[in-house]
């Protein structure tokens, strides 16, 4: 596992010990920041299912301010906080052990609004049209927010969760990736 591109590009990560993570491959992280971006002028990242923390260091590589790592496997947090220190990036991150729907709740109470959020939960714990919905209640979602889901790609998503709307989606064999926006009424009368 490595950076792909941005300041930190070709830097490598380390993997979380054992089976229990599944990290993002090199390929589909590349094709998601394209989708995407693949830079960015700022904002904040939320990486809710966070690992090894890859997809939030990849996002501060190409330039978000801030990004906030959650995971609730002890072992995937020391690995997040070990990559982040090895690329001087402690300062412009946070790492917490906690569980997504609790991490949600008290991200509200900091009235932080992301523009990207990373979904990609162990495919047997799946619930990612109850994280949105959350993160849309909790008003974590900045205006015109990607939220980017990775997930099994027998796992077929609904087109629209609240204000969020599928803006595309892709297969690479077992795992899929699906792109929501996050449309506000003020967003819409803008674009």
């Amino acid at each position: 596992m490595r950076v792909i591109a941005g300041e930190h590009r070709g830097r490598p990560l380390a993997a979380v010990p054992g089976k229990g993570t599944r990290p993002t491959t090199d390929k589909v992280k590349e094709s998601m920041f394209n989708m995407i971006g693949p830079y960015f002028a700022g904002g904040w990242v939320l990486d809710l299912y966070a690992g090894t923390g890859g997809l939030a260091i990849e996002a501060l590589s190409r330039g978000a301010e801030r990004a906030v790592c959650v995971d609730i496997d002890g072992k995937a947090v020391a690995v997040a906080r070990q990559n982040l220190a090895s690329l001087g990036l402690t300062e412009r991150a946070e790492v917490y052990r906690n569980d997504a729907v609790r991490a949600v709740r008290v991200l509200a109470k900091r009235g932080i609004r992301f523009a990207l959020v990373f979904l990609d939960p162990p495919y047997a714990q799946q619930n990612i049209a109850r994280d949105i919905r959350l993160l849309e209640q909790c008003a974590l979602l900045a205006s015109d927010a990607w939220i980017v889901a990775e997930h099994d790609a027998a796992v077929s998503l609904p087109e629209q969760i609240g204000g969020c709307r599928l803006d595309r989606k892709a297969a690479y064999g077992d795992t899929c990736i699906t792109i929501y926006r996050y449309c506000t009424d003020e967003t819409e009368a803008s674009g």
